[in-house]
């Protein structure tokens, strides 16, 4: 094949596969045919799939696991199976203990180092956790908020660990202490705590910004401490003990 047809093939399967990813990525399913059934499909060489789907994992747009396959979305920082163990050995009380030594230190790196588009997007996903109707969208947003200042300090390894926290957070026994502790005054106090954050990492403030970060936190952790206690209720459902087996 001649030089200048090989790019070309290769543009064309870089346009396709992008529109492959963008409407699969709101799919359930998010693993992609293997590159001979794309190249089938496509009435394209498999060379020139090989290139795109490079092009594409370095975007962060799929991620290849040899042997598995190729997936939409961004490579995943744990596996799922060492989450799994670890939400069985932890309890909300610890988790907690570690948000509080992991995410104002990424508060404080964030600050010093987000874009001003970076910044633009924690302005909109603080809106979005404020403007959350059900309990549902505020975990999913407020999740995503934390996340993304943890994005924004630029540390992998960092990032990973957030993940994991992350990760176990979403286990049902989390979130269901985390409902009882959500009240109209604490969601309030938490917008404002969030607003405060970016106004911080927007400032390069990166003392304000950890500052704010673990008094919002430690805000969360007091309010949970009381529904484990069993002050507001939480007596009616399985303790830590019960729940880790400690």
């Amino acid at each position: 094949m001649k030089p200048g047809r090989d790019r070309l093939n290769s543009s064309i399967a870089l346009e396709k596969l992008r529109a492959r990813v963008e409407a699969q990525s709101a799919s359930a399913d998010p693993k992609l045919p293997p590159e001979r059934e794309l190249a089938a499909s496509m009435g394209l060489g498999r060379r020139a799939i090989r290139r795109a789907m490079e092009v594409l994992e370095a975007e962060g747009l799929i991620w290849r696991h040899q042997g598995k396959g190729t997936f939409v979305g961004r490579r995943p920082a744990v596996h799922p199976y060492l989450i799994g163990e670890l939400s069985e050995k932890t309890n909300p009380l610890e988790v907690m203990e570690t948000r509080l030594q992991i995410e104002p230190p990424l508060a404080r790196i964030a600050a010093l180092r987000a874009s001003s588009e970076d910044i633009s997007s924690l302005e909109k996903l603080a809106q979005k956790v404020a403007s959350a109707e059900d309990d549902d969208g505020w975990e999913l947003w407020d999740s995503a908020f934390h996340r993304r200042i943890a994005e924004c300090a630029g540390n992998g390894l960092m990032l990973a660990l957030f993940d994991v926290v992350q990760r176990i957070r979403q286990e049902p026994y989390w979130r269901y202490l985390r409902g009882r502790a959500r009240t109209p005054e604490s969601r309030e106090n938490s917008h404002r705590d969030h607003t405060e954050i970016v106004a911080m990492i927007g400032a390069r403030d990166g003392a304000g910004a950890e500052r704010v970060m673990r008094r919002h936190l430690a805000a969360v952790n007091a309010n949970l401490q009381s529904i484990v206690a069993g002050e507001d209720g939480g007596a009616d459902f399985p303790s830590i003990e019960r729940r880790t087996g400690s």
